[in-house]
């Protein structure tokens, strides 16, 4: 007859066993599937957001993207907008004075550089029109450049080119390597 105590202790010692074989060869798998895990997330992730920026209780910019994913985990920090962003700048004012938007945006935190990419478009204050498929703005050298095509319509004119840079207003701006003006008359 079999002794029910001892073929209890045995069956819970057997588990035991296995339990302690099977966690110690997955011990060091876990590990790296969770290091993968942590380093391939965002540390924060928005969706529809909306931002203002305010001085002194003045708006001076408005932006909104579908979703922001923010990067810590590595060597460069950033912020990416992979559905792409819009800016309403106030300037103080109520209504925006500018705008600018992209179907992708990327923003570098150490180097204050801001990426827009695919289908640009930034309209200054005067009403200028600049559009190209990638441009970069450094915050800290105030300076918006790209080296891919341009185009740059106001209301006299369209000039297009490669390679441009300006200061963020579009008001002191060169494009480097002009391939057409066409002015625009009135009939």
């Amino acid at each position: 007859m079999i002794d029910p105590v001892k073929s209890y202790r045995n069956t819970k010692l057997s588990c035991l066993l296995l339990a302690a074989v099977l966690l110690n060869s997955c011990q060091g798998k876990v590990e790296k599937i969770v290091d993968f895990e942590i380093l391939s997330l965002p540390s924060l992730t928005g969706k529809n957001i909306n931002t203002v920026f305010t001085d002194s209780g003045k708006v001076q910019l408005v932006m909104s993207a579908p979703i922001m994913e923010k990067w810590d985990n590595y060597e460069s920090p950033f912020s990416e907008f992979r559905l792409g962003m819009k800016i309403a700048f106030h300037d103080g004012h109520k209504e925006p004075i500018a705008t600018a938007s992209s179907k992708y945006a990327k923003f570098f935190v150490e180097e204050n550089l801001w990426e827009l990419d695919d289908s640009v478009v930034i309209v200054n204050e005067s009403g200028d029109k600049l559009e190209t498929e990638q441009l970069f703005w450094n915050q800290d050298k105030n300076l918006v450049y790209t080296d891919r095509f341009v185009k740059i319509t106001n209301e006299d004119q369209t000039v297009m080119g490669t390679g441009f840079e300006s200061d963020p207003q579009l008001t002191r701006r060169r494009i480097k390597n002009v391939t057409a003006t066409i002015y625009l008359q009135d009939e």
